[in-house]
């Protein structure tokens, strides 16, 4: 009998007074892998979270973690399982080594075994030389570090990172990236929310693409990209160059129809297996006398994937998800 799932959601609907988050949101991810929720602010990925970490009350469907249901075995499930969410939920008062201890006795651990958790995780995540000065001291990059030590404090199997990377520059999001790898190899599922498609991109090895509170594709990164198309050519004839002559040229290579832009005098070639054509390409421009500018070869990207299926970019912010208020300052006891 195959092993049930780590994470899995089925039909899961809320609503907030009159607006609908979530519309039957399916979800499944596998032991020791990485579940990405890709999709805008508003999209319903908090709302799909504080549900699957017991914080939120389904108004339909059901969901189970660890093997756990939500809601039935909500207070059993809170002890198998980590949460970092977009703001660091760490006191500010306290050191970084206070903060660990204190959550280790929330999970009522021993405070032998809270102590040499929190000295392990602090050097783990690179905060041995912070781990005596206070909280409110630290970077943002530290910050973010430290909430998630604080929720890795009893090694659970599974791991909710709601949009971890928010605010932090390119190298704290780098050291991010590697931690939530290490993670992985050794064995942890994480649910992975985030607005960033590199990070999704880098990281899942399925992802879902959420958009007003359903999901509306998922596959690995590369399948999603195939439903976008293959490769472009993307060319700008120079000057003096015929752009009609050009697309004529072009249509024997394009497995698609070839866009022309007259303004930027830019043309789109829709190809496959385009990195073999270049040098045929580049002949037959060069035969037929048509000088060019630029030439290169693009892939689809996920930013390719969520304007084709919805239509706007992924970054369109459309209702907040969480607000300050909503937020706890710590977590509370498991």
């Amino acid at each position: 009998m195959p092993n049930k799932p780590a994470i899995l959601a089925e039909g899961l609907q809320k609503y907030y007074g009159k607006t609908r988050a979530l519309a039957g949101l399916d979800l499944v991810a596998e032991e020791g892998t990485v579940l990405g929720l890709l999709g805008p602010n508003g999209a319903g990925k908090t709302t799909a979270v504080r549900i699957l970490t017991t914080l939120l009350r389904p108004d339909a469907g059901r969901a189970e973690v660890a093997g756990l249901d939500v809601v039935k075995h909500a207070d059993t499930l809170r002890a198998r399982i980590g949460l970092a969410g977009q703001y660091a939920a760490v006191d500010e008062n306290l050191t970084g080594y206070e903060n660990l201890e204190m959550f280790g006795r929330l999970y009522h651990l021993s405070g032998a075994i809270a102590r040499r958790r929190a000295n392990e995780l602090l050097e783990r995540f690179d905060l041995v030389d912070a781990a005596r000065r206070t909280v409110k001291t630290y970077s943002g990059g530290m910050r973010r570090r430290l909430d998630l030590a604080a929720s890795l404090i009893i090694s659970p199997p599974v791991l909710f990172l709601d949009e971890p990377t928010t605010g932090l520059d390119p190298r704290g999001r780098l050291a991010m990236w590697e931690v939530i790898s290490s993670l992985v190899a050794d064995g942890t599922t994480v649910l992975l929310t985030t607005q960033y498609l590199e990070e999704a991109d880098q990281l899942a090895d399925q992802i879902a693409v959420v958009d007003q509170g359903r999901v509306i594709a998922n596959g690995t990164a590369d399948e999603l990209k195939t439903q976008v198309g293959g490769e472009r050519l993307e060319l700008t004839v120079a000057r003096g160059g015929d752009l009609d002559a050009a697309a004529q040229a072009l249509r024997p290579f394009s497995s698609g129809e070839i866009q022309v832009n007259m303004d930027r005098r830019g043309l789109v070639v829709p190809v496959t297996q385009g990195a073999q054509l270049l040098a045929a390409v580049v002949r037959d421009l060069d035969a037929e006398q048509i000088p060019l500018d630029d030439l290169a070869l693009r892939r689809p990207t996920l930013d390719d994937v969520f304007l084709t299926l919805t239509g706007r970019a992924a970054t369109t912010a459309d209702l907040p998800e969480e607000t300050p208020a909503d937020r706890p300052l710590v977590r509370s006891s498991r």
